[in-house]
């Protein structure tokens, strides 16, 4: 029996449907992640509510579910509620589009700009090619690597999906290209044309598209492309008077009428020039200081010279560091980052242009690109005004601060036989005891992209074991002993380790998948029971439900060779989105934050509580 081939592992991945949970289930996890959040007068509230939904109308809603679950045979039961959730999402998409910043390219010479961006484009266009073709290999996250990146795991994998491994579902990623979020009142819409062959281009807040692919769509020559990009970095044109990029940030309302005007002004056919382009590249023209100012100007710049909806966008700084973001009402992270780190591989080791590459001959790029040219009229050019007003208002209330600690990382963890997501999740919660003297609900993001439109789905990481060890280590650590603290630890590690396993691929009893997570099956009761012209049960008005849909903590973490770091926004105003990586020797932390809340103080307390562990790791007793 010969392994399976990438297209059946593929086929198996694309297939498997994510399962709908036990209401019980669900019902009991949910009480599990209020219990530490709680007092008791508040939890025997929350928990009296909850078994009321569940033996009434909450089991009618999840018998309408499983119904409408078993007629839906070509995605997840969770697909629509989230796609809606997004597409209504009515504030800027500067708000929910991750940002992923591109380590450097090991090889310094090869961090010019126009060097790096042609590499970039090329690789994304033959990536492209390759997932149309249908020869784009099916990512697998290993879990354990030493027992399923293996021989044998790969014939059993014939059958099903290991428990220790995470195949990824890429069915997604026909919106990868060719795509943009069309903003529409009260729900926006996705739109792709799989036939355009140009890019976009944006430099100074003008906008530039050119043939990618040859009219046979194959990519044209990589020195072709370089040459159009060099002709755009010249262009001696000055930075758009009315840049129409920052539209794009607006309250998604707002822009739907702007875009109305604009059509209505003789601009529709450009518009879905940019609609239809394979995918956004931004020029910047300014050099990073430092770490702070990549971060922000990776995430937003100027609000002129990106354009938020586009699907996907690459961003080049003067200097050569990379970023990418994407619209995240289609897809999530960990789909992304196979992206990532097949563009990261192949422009590092593969690059089909280098310093000092002869320019193509015969190229006329002056013919080849062109720049658009939008009809404006006053009101069209007030409402960029104001759209640029709004931006930097937006701007100046959101802060990115970033901590690395250098004292230990995953190899010492390890070595205690810790889990270093438990470790990381725990001096998260450590942090915001420490300095706001209480327990904040968290979740941490959890894909299940092994199913078909599997989405993601969220870890709650706050246990009334992380509390105790949390008190201990902030507010005790004279009254317990370096044995019992280690042992807490232990504790919390062994109980996380069960909820991202569990999480991430469930349990198989007799062949049948259940998630442990909670988050997206009342996600989607709560989706179904609005659709009814009924009011709400009790479960989904209660103070408890609303302050843990929207947790103070809200994290993920994706850890690649490809990635420097990446950046999430908050949903809770009065919160922190915490993106981390574990390395072999270190631990790298951002956190956005509004000013209700301070993150530069936020993250120096979780390096405190960082050199705690450690410390208590190394058999010391804390100070």
């Amino acid at each position: 029996n010969a392994p399976p081939s990438h297209h059946e592992l593929l086929f198996f991945t694309r297939r498997k449907l994510l399962p709908i949970p036990k209401l019980e289930d669900t019902v009991r996890r949910y009480l599990a992640a209020q219990r530490p959040l709680l007092n008791d007068d508040q939890f025997r509230r929350t928990e009296r509510i909850a078994h009321d939904f569940q033996s009434g109308v909450g089991k009618q809603l999840q018998e309408e579910l499983v119904a409408q679950d078993k007629n839906k045979t070509h995605t997840s039961y969770i697909s629509e509620p989230y796609l809606y959730w997004y597409l209504s999402f009515r504030d800027s998409m500067m708000l929910t589009n991750p940002y992923v910043v591109f380590n450097p390219d090991p090889k310094t010479e090869y961090n010019d700009q126009l060097v790096r961006a042609t590499n970039i484009v090329c690789s994304a266009v033959r990536f492209m090619k390759t997932l149309r073709a249908g020869l784009q290999e099916s990512g697998v996250c290993h879990l354990n690597p030493t027992k399923s990146e293996t021989d044998g795991f790969k014939r059993v994998f014939r059958w099903a999906p290991s428990f220790r491994s995470r195949p990824i579902d890429l069915s997604p990623f026909f919106r990868l290209f060719n795509s943009t979020r069309i903003p529409k009142r009260r729900v926006d819409e996705l739109f792709t044309d799989d036939k355009a062959r140009h890019l976009l281009v944006m430099r100074k807040g003008n906008m530039y598209v050119f043939d990618s692919l040859d009219g046979d769509g194959n990519l044209v020559t990589p020195a072709e492309i370089q040459s159009h990009l060099r002709y755009i970095l010249s262009d001696p044109t000055p930075a758009a008077p009315f840049p129409l990029g920052v539209l794009t940030s607006e309250n998604r309302d707002v822009w739907a009428g702007l875009r109305d005007k604009l059509m209505a002004a003789g601009n529709t056919e450009d518009l879905q020039i940019v609609d239809s382009a394979l995918f956004c590249l931004s020029l910047d023209d300014e050099g990073m200081r430092d770490r702070f100012h990549l971060s922000d100007n990776m995430i937003h710049g100027d609000g002129c010279n990106r354009w938020f909806d586009k699907s996907l966008t690459f961003i080049l700084t003067k200097d050569g560091q990379a970023a990418l973001s994407f619209d995240h009402s289609w897809g999530d992270g960990l789909a992304l980052q196979v992206f990532q780190n097949e563009i990261f591989e192949e422009t590092t080791e593969r690059p089909l242009v280098h310093p000092g590459s002869a320019a193509a001959a015969a190229v006329d790029s002056a013919s080849a690109v062109r720049r658009l040219q939008f009809n404006l009229d006053s009101e069209l050019e007030n409402g960029i005004k104001k759209a640029q007003e709004n931006f930097d208002s937006l701007m100046s209330t959101l802060t990115i601060d970033a901590m690395e600690f250098k004292k230990g990382g995953k190899a010492l963890l390890k070595k205690s036989k810790l889990s270093p997501d438990a470790v990381a999740q725990l001096a998260l919660q450590m942090g915001f005891l420490r300095q706001y003297g209480q327990t904040a609900g968290a979740c941490e993001t959890c894909s299940t992209a092994a199913f078909r439109d599997g989405r993601t789905d969220s870890i709650r990481p706050v246990t009334l074991q992380t509390q105790r060890c949390s008190h201990a280590f902030v507010f005790q650590p004279g009254r317990h002993s370096v044995e019992q603290l280690q042992a807490m630890l232990s504790e919390c590690s062994a109980y996380h380790r069960q909820l991202i396993e569990e999480g991430i691929m469930g349990e198989c009893k007799t062949c049948t998948w259940i998630t442990i997570c909670f988050d997206s099956h009342l996600f989607a009761l709560h989706y179904l029971a609005d659709s009814k012209a009924e009011a709400l049960h009790g479960l989904f008005t209660d103070p408890a439900y609303a302050a843990i849909d929207l947790s103070i903590l809200e994290s993920s973490t994706l850890t690649s060779p490809a990635m420097d770091y990446a950046v999430i926004f908050l949903y809770a105003p009065d919160g922190f989105g915490v993106t981390y990586s574990v390395l072999d020797d270190r631990i790298g932390c951002t956190a956005s934050s509004y000013p209700t809340r301070n993150g530069r103080e936020f993250l120096q307390c979780v390096h405190k509580s960082l050199e705690d562990i450690f410390t208590v790791l190394e058999g010391k007793t804390l100070g």
